[in-house]
């Protein structure tokens, strides 16, 4: 009896065993990058001589600035971004030579989600002269490039010709940010040009995290020279792109959405407490981007956009050309918090924007100078404006313009005290000024003998520096200073 006893406990013990194991195995979990689910039926493109006439962009599910839209929750997304050529300002009294999409630079945010069907459509209106506007640049040929597509590039990016339309489909298979651009050759011209935007594609379940705010950042870079035929566009300079400078990765401006330091003027909006979800793409053409903001950590960061590239407590996130992120951040009390590309030589450029989530002291509002941020006015000519920023750069442990010495002297009014000559030799080689000239050994002796250092400046580059100088010598007293530093 014993024995039957102790088989029938053993058995009993082992179905529950099986039992609790059959319970215990759960059903494998979907994955949601099964190619064989995945939608990749397109049918081929559509390429017509009928010419769009209206809006130049067109759809529920594209946002025009850094603020995004809600998403559509449409599964058919049906777009239009037609291409034009027409005069953009990149900076203060800079009037470049642009090509867009939807007639913006960047051209607008597209938002969809994984599934989701793009019906797309552009007409190539390069040839239509703009309001007001006399041709800066020829008709071409132009194309468009979807990153978030899977698609034969030989049939959807196809160039089209100067009044013609073409139309493709595709389904979003990918959750990101993802680049479009012009695919035209020169492909580094026509991105340079501005032909260039975001596509968002969000999870098919959404995001894990509520936002309160969410914005769009696309940086990207210029490269500029002023016109050869010497245009002007409402009495200023007309600039053309700089086609060696632009090979060379030699840019003269790199920005956040299209403007130098457009983002401090208008700044990002928020309140203390809130969660702020910023959309990053860095579309290059050429350049990489340290993306930080000053006094926060970013509590989530995405990269490419995708919630399964997650990192926590980033300082910084280091995007590549075409590369991209989602990061997430908490406002942590009022204040005013400067979003920067931490590769400074970038930030001295223009790559500079503001998160305004109020001050804590009215005196503070309008004291915002900080990682090379101009607070005060900027100069119209070009040529002074790049001084502006290499002095900013350069030059701002040593001097400072208005706010008294530092290590050098206050250069405000230099222009009056020193003839243009001294400045460039003094410029181009400090230390041979300091064994000939007696005012460079007077200075010397002035400043704990502290010497300049040898900048290797080129010719081209003092005299922009000059023309910095010139400009804040002719402003009226008291409104010009140079910012106190940098982070």
């Amino acid at each position: 009896m014993k024995i039957q006893n102790h088989i029938s406990r053993t058995l009993l013990l082992g179905a529950v065993v099986l039992l609790l194991g059959a319970c215990s195995k759960e059903k494998p979990k979907a994955d949601p990058y099964d190619t064989s689910k995945m939608d990749f039926k397109t049918p081929p493109a559509k390429v017509t001589n009928e010419r769009h006439t209206g809006p130049f962009a067109s759809g529920s599910a594209l946002s025009y600035g850094p603020e995004l839209k809600p998403l559509d929750p449409s599964p058919v997304k049906t777009i239009r971004l037609d291409t034009t050529h027409k005069i953009i300002e990149i900076a203060p009294g800079v009037n470049f030579s642009g090509w867009t999409f939807g007639d913006q630079v960047p051209g607008p945010t597209i938002r969809a989600r994984v599934g989701d069907r793009i019906k797309f459509s552009m007409t190539n209106r390069s040839d239509e002269v703009m309001p007001g506007v006399q041709f800066t640049a020829a008709p071409m040929m132009h194309s468009m490039d979807f990153h978030a597509a899977m698609v034969s590039p030989q049939d959807k990016y196809r160039s089209i010709a100067p009044g013609q339309t073409i139309e493709f489909e595709f389904t979003v298979n990918y959750p990101g940010v993802f680049m479009f651009h012009c695919g035209t050759p020169m492909i580094l011209e026509h991105i340079a040009s501005g032909m260039y935007g975001a596509m968002i594609v969000e999870p098919k379940e959404g995001y894990p995290t509520k936002a309160d705010r969410e914005y769009m950042i696309v940086q990207s870079e210029f490269y500029v020279k002023p016109d050869p035929q010497q245009r002007k566009v409402n009495g200023q300079p007309l600039y053309v792109l700089d086609g060696e400078n632009v090979k060379k990765a030699i840019s003269s401006y790199t920005v956040f959405n299209g403007y130098l330091n457009g983002m401090v003027k208008k700044p990002l909006i928020a309140k203390p407490g809130e969660r702020v979800r910023l959309f990053l793409l860095n579309v290059g053409p050429s350049k990489t981007s340290s993306f930080h903001v000053v006094g926060t950590i970013f509590d989530r960061v995405w990269m490419e956009g995708n919630p399964d590239n997650q990192f926590r407590g980033m300082q910084t996130v280091l995007l590549g050309s075409s590369n991209s992120a989602i990061a997430e951040l908490i406002v942590p009390e009022a204040g005013q918090y400067i979003m920067v590309d931490h590769h400074f030589a970038n930030a001295s450029q223009g790559a500079i924007g503001l998160i305004d989530a109020g001050t804590v002291k009215p005196a503070e509002k309008n004291d915002l100078e900080h990682h090379n941020m101009p607070a005060t006015a900027t100069p119209s000519d070009p040529a002074a404006v790049q001084g502006k920023l290499d002095f900013e750069s350069k030059c701002l442990a040593c001097h400072s313009i208005g706010r008294g010495k530092k290590l050098g002297p206050d250069l405000l009014g230099v222009t009056k005290l020193r003839s243009d000559e001294w400045l460039k030799k003094w410029l181009k080689s400090p230390e041979q000024m300091l064994q000939s000239d007696a005012d460079a050994k007077t200075l010397l002796k002035e400043y704990n003998n502290i010497p300049m250092p040898n900048q290797n400046l080129s010719d081209a580059e003092i005299d922009r520096y000059l023309k910095y100088f010139h400009w804040v010598d002719t402003q009226p007293a008291g409104t010009i200073h140079s910012a106190d530093g940098a982070h």
